[in-house]
């Protein structure tokens, strides 16, 4: 069995372009990422995770402006909210737009979405060019990893190969919290 690649973030971005997934280091653990634009790529990080599509995933960027397509039209008062809290550990529930399917935000009227603050996330993304999928790199009832070799050591095939870095010192996953009620879903 062939080691699972070590990559740098142009490459790691390459692999999301060919319809690959991908796992980097974030701001707590690894992450798994794909483009979110792609179905089949979508699913096949889904079921590598062995997590159902109706839980909806997180998109984490560098910039919001790569949030604009997922996003229907919201007050400027609750944007800037988000937009105070990040770059940082927080997770909003926006509003999602018509067109965002259900394989991508699951059953629920909201994406998630969070402007990383990690150096890794943020080059990768840059590099990408948008936003990216970013979920847990660990199948669904297994604890998230934080290095490298635990994420290989639970998908020694079906990663394009994992990104170099490491995870930055929250113990914690991101907050979640509702953009229009500010209703915290999940602590930090």
């Amino acid at each position: 069995m062939a080691a699972v690649s070590t990559l740098n973030t142009r490459q790691g971005a390459q692999h999301m372009r060919n319809g690959e997934v991908i796992a980097y280091p974030t701001e707590a653990v690894y992450g798994l990422g794909c483009d979110p634009h792609d179905e089949t790529a979508v699913r096949h990080l889904l079921a590598l995770k062995q997590r159902s599509p109706d839980a909806g995933l997180i998109l984490i960027a560098d910039s919001f402006e790569y949030f604009q397509p997922f996003i229907s039209e919201i007050d400027p008062g609750h944007l800037q909210v988000a937009l105070d809290s990040w770059p940082g550990p927080v997770t909003w529930l926006f509003p999602r737009a018509a067109h965002v399917p259900d394989w991508l935000a699951g059953k629920h009227p909201a994406i998630a979405l969070r402007l990383s603050a990690h150096p890794v996330c943020r080059q990768l993304c840059a590099e990408f060019g948008g936003a990216i999928v970013s979920t847990s790199a660990n199948p669904t009832t297994q604890p998230a990893p934080k290095t490298a070799a635990e994420v290989a050591a639970y998908f020694p095939e079906g990663l394009a190969g994992i990104v170099a870095g490491e995870v930055g010192g929250r113990e914690l996953p991101s907050e979640i919290r509702d953009l229009l009620s500010g209703q915290l879903i999940r602590a930090g």
